[in-house]
């Protein structure tokens, strides 16, 4: 099923009538009817070629991964760290109570308190690598268990850290996160409080990337590591990958005007030139890919009164117009079929 040209490139429509006005055609629809205008000011010819149906969305230029955190710790918030800042490993995320919720790296979120006599699991063993990274391993070896030995690296590393030196570790003490953390929100206040459930910061990775709410309508153009275009603020433009596409649909606005998307995260080939820290965006995305097909500049468009396309064609000093249907719409080049078109012929254009 072709796209209408109308959906493939916003405004082609009125484009195509600007410059001819309303063409009729003959009874018969073969084009045998003369142009409005009477003489056709330049000429284009024909193509046969490969065409990308392409399409222009918005999007947002932010940062991978925005989560919300909190944490266990109850009491009065004596520190927080500046919006934008860098928190890794082994650093305090913030302070309750003078003492510091530290971040450590993992996927998996502290939910038990982990100490002696604690079963085994992959929770034990993301701690003792935390450990290790930061020091105090050096009788431990990381694995599944809570050993003596990770007891006394726990020990260790509280003294270190201004914490009582109980060798148990907990969510009041410690959250885990898949990396460095770059804080894009401070939610609490130094004097307010803090507790469980109650979100503190709102964290993200360091990677720069797009970000679509995608209409569900051209989620056929969202494929995991399809190429796209993104034009960034100040003019630049840089090449990305589809590397996220959500199977979820959202809903926004009310019943009759809402909009249903999905979430598609586009990776940059390089760290863009600007730094601001979020940015709205526009995304090139291909549809699909249209070979071997004849091509006319959009604008060799003609718009018919009867409705839809056709194009004037030139032979010599006579012009008649021929009536196509349009197809793939991309580079300012637009997909047509119709009665007697072949590569190499002319079509009348607009005068540049």
């Amino acid at each position: 099923m072709r796209r209408s040209l109308t959906l493939a490139g916003g405004g082609l429509l009125a484009a195509a009538a600007a410059w001819t006005g309303m063409v009729l055609l003959g009874e018969s629809g073969t084009g045998s009817a003369e142009p409005a205008t009477p003489a056709v000011p330049a000429t284009a010819q024909i193509t046969r070629q490969d065409l990308v149906d392409t399409k222009t969305v918005d999007g947002s230029l932010t940062y991978s991964g925005e989560r919300e955190v909190g944490t266990d710790a109850s009491g009065t918030v004596t520190w927080v760290p500046a919006q934008g800042a860098l928190i890794r490993r082994g650093r305090p995320l913030l302070r309750v109570d003078r003492k510091p919720v530290v971040l450590m790296y993992g996927k998996l979120p502290l939910y038990r308190e982990l100490r002696q006599g604690v079963s085994d699991g992959p929770d034990v063993r993301q701690l003792e690598r935390n450990l290790k990274a930061l020091g105090y391993g050096e009788y431990l070896t990381v694995d599944d268990h809570f050993s003596y030995a990770t007891h006394l690296a726990v020990q260790r590393w509280q003294d270190d850290r201004g914490l009582p030196e109980t060798g148990r570790v907990d969510a009041a003490q410690v959250v885990f996160l898949p990396g460095v953390a770059r804080v894009t929100d401070v939610k609490a206040e130094v004097g307010g409080k803090a507790g469980p459930g109650r979100p503190v910061l709102t964290v993200s990775g360091v990677r720069r990337l797009v970000h679509v709410d995608l209409g569900t309508g051209d989620q056929a153009m969202a494929r995991r590591g399809a190429k796209v275009t993104v034009e960034l603020p100040g003019g630049e433009r840089a090449t990305g990958t589809i590397t996220s596409v959500g199977t979820v649909a959202e809903s926004s606005g009310d019943e009759r005007d809402g909009t249903t998307t999905v979430d598609v995260d586009i990776t940059l080939a390089k760290p863009p030139k600007t730094r601001l820290d979020q940015a709205p965006v526009e995304v090139e995305m291909q549809s699909e890919r249209h070979e071997n097909v004849l091509a006319v500049p959009v604008e060799a468009l003609l718009a018919l009164r009867e409705g839809g396309f056709g194009v004037e064609v030139v032979e010599g000093a006579a012009t008649r117009i021929v009536s196509v249907k349009t197809g793939a719409f991309g580079g300012g080049l637009v997909e047509i079929e119709g009665d007697g078109l072949a590569e190499g012929m002319k079509v009348g254009v607009p005068a540049s």
